[in-house]
């Protein structure tokens, strides 16, 4: 298990080649002990007690980096394990001053550090069995932010980790002295608020997350969705809750880029939602944590010629955002309204995941999946009712245009202010800016999911002798690193409305919408002008004009 000098020995490379990351990992299992060491599995007393709580995805530790691949943490015997270290210190963060000096001691004026008057021992977290064995531990980091919001041409390649795929962890807690059961109640409802937060690395991703949210939970939605599933190192499918936090980092990006500068937009979107500044890196107030029953989450592959994409399918699930940070009530709530305008954005306008500027071409265009003969293109998302004050009601096709004029002239102006930073009326270039004189919305009213104008625009004529096809506004996929991303998105939007005061969805209908950052070529100049003057579109979007 270390990056040897010369090939052929151990060595781990890029993803490129995975036979050496398989190797390492099948060595590491089949010599790993079987079940946690003996320090975890000795029964509760008086003195030491242990608690289990189930990860609802996958949990990353890092140990370092072999080349392109981070290692977990590996106790004594190959056991992977949070370690007792990280626990404290996650402990440590949720105490009053009061439990800190109690339970983990005090530096004196001196520097030197006295023991807590019941000290504590955190022997840290394991999985409770060897079934993490039988799981896929291969992990993928897809960094795309510079490709999807920016103008880089350049796909960026996948990198390697290794995580532990929804591990049920046995945490270990041990005193020297005899304690009651009051004491040891209160000892795990502080460990209970450090683990809400997250462990081991990129939890504001979903990593480390479990089950329950009562304290840091922000803002609740339970949706339904089904698209393209993300793909492991074997082909294998998984649904990756990481895609909701890229999207709406994404978004959150492309709206501050919009009404402030680059690197304001930059600093405030790593405040929100974390990131990297030179070699620093910055907690973000917002995480996401995401947890779906497995009766309610399918994963299949949809099959293309002699091709397999691995697809999922999702009836009911939960995502959570959350704060992340310890603030005061007034502050916690703008973050909230601001967090609700962000998920509103992107469930109107777009998708999660894979080839989420495309609406789910199978519940859209059946013909184009005639025999299965075309590769799966795009997603579809909706609330469900139990969502029903997140939902956008659209009585009328101006409602589109009054909250996206409320989101831009209002609600993010004010945050960037409010954070002590300058608006900006330049205009920066990158490709998907949030800002009137780089983007352009055109909707209508489908009559049902079917009912799309738009989508066979995107693969044929939109009037004879005219296509958008394979051009920059539409975007192509190449088999080198060169894969264009469009410029434009397209959305099947589930149509509410307000009657008798309530949020209700309009059976059936929904709202077509594209959203469309033109470039300067002639084809989409055309393309623009039969969408306002020649289609059943009307212009909802484009700040500062007559809608």
């Amino acid at each position: 298990m270390f990056q040897a000098q010369i090939s052929g020995r151990g060595q781990v490379q890029y993803i490129g080649d995975p036979t050496n990351i398989k190797r390492w990992v099948n060595e590491w299992k089949e010599g790993a002990l079987h079940q946690a060491p003996t320090c975890i599995s000795q029964p509760d007393s008086k003195t030491f007690q242990k608690k289990k709580y189930k990860i609802t995805w996958r949990m990353l530790s890092n140990s370092g980096q072999d080349a392109d691949i981070i290692r977990p943490i590996i106790a004594a015997g190959g056991f992977p394990y949070y370690p007792g270290a990280s626990m404290k210190g996650a402990f440590l963060r949720q105490c009053t001053p009061e439990q800190k000096e109690r339970y983990c001691g005090r530096k004196t004026s001196e520097n030197q550090v006295l023991p807590g008057l019941i000290p504590l021992r955190f022997h840290g977290g394991y999985p409770k069995d060897d079934n993490w064995k039988d799981t896929e531990l291969i992990d993928i980091i897809h960094p795309q932010e510079s490709w999807q919001v920016k103008n880089s041409d350049d796909k960026p390649s996948a990198k390697l980790q290794i995580s532990l795929l929804e591990p049920l962890l046995l945490f270990g807690i041990s005193c020297t002295q005899e304690l009651d059961e009051a004491e040891w109640n209160t000892i795990w409802s502080i460990w209970e608020k450090a683990l809400e937060q997250g462990i081991g690395c990129r939890t504001s991703a979903g990593y480390g997350h479990p089950v329950k949210h009562p304290n840091t939970r922000l803002v609740t939605m339970f949706l339904s969705g089904q698209g393209l599933a993300s793909k492991l190192l074997d082909n294998v499918g998984e649904f990756r809750p990481n895609m909701f936090k890229a999207a709406l980092r994404g978004h959150t990006l492309r709206l501050f880029s919009g009404v402030t500068s680059i690197e304001t937009a930059e600093e405030l979107t790593r405040e929100l939602w974390g990131g990297f500044d030179g070699k620093n890196s910055i907690l973000g107030s917002l995480g996401i944590a995401f947890t779906a029953n497995s009766d309610n989450l399918a994963i299949d592959f949809y099959r293309c010629n002699n091709t397999q994409m691995p697809t999922y399918e999702l009836t009911e699930g939960v995502l959570n955002i959350l704060c992340l940070r310890q603030l005061p009530s007034e502050e916690r709530e703008k973050l909230k309204k601001l967090a609700i305008q962000l998920v509103k954005f992107s469930m109107l306008l777009g998708g999660f995941g894979k080839s989420w500027r495309r609406v789910d071409h199978r519940l859209v265009y059946p013909d184009y999946l005639k025999n299965n003969r075309k590769p799966m293109i795009g997603c579809h998302w909706e609330f469900k009712k139990n969502s029903q004050s997140l939902y956008l009601p659209i009585n009328q096709l101006e409602d589109i245009s009054k909250f996206l004029d409320t989101l831009y002239n209002k609600s993010i102006p004010n945050w960037v202010t409010s954070r002590g930073k300058k608006l900006n009326n330049s205009i920066n270039d990158w490709r998907e800016v949030w800002r009137p004189e780089k983007v352009e919305v055109y909707a209508r009213i489908a009559k049902n999911i079917t009912d799309s104008h738009a989508i066979k625009w995107f693969h044929g004529e939109y009037k004879k002798g005219y296509s958008i096809k394979g051009s920059k506004l539409t975007g192509k996929v190449e088999r080198n690193n060169k894969s264009q991303i469009g410029r434009i998105w397209h959305r099947m939007y589930p149509r509410y409305i307000i009657k008798n005061g309530e949020n209700k969805l309009k059976l059936d209908e929904y709202v077509e919408i594209l959203t469309v950052f033109p470039d300067e070529a002639e084809a989409t100049l055309d393309f623009l002008d039969f969408v306002e003057f020649d289609s059943d579109f009307t212009r909802v979007w484009k700040q500062g004009e007559e809608q």
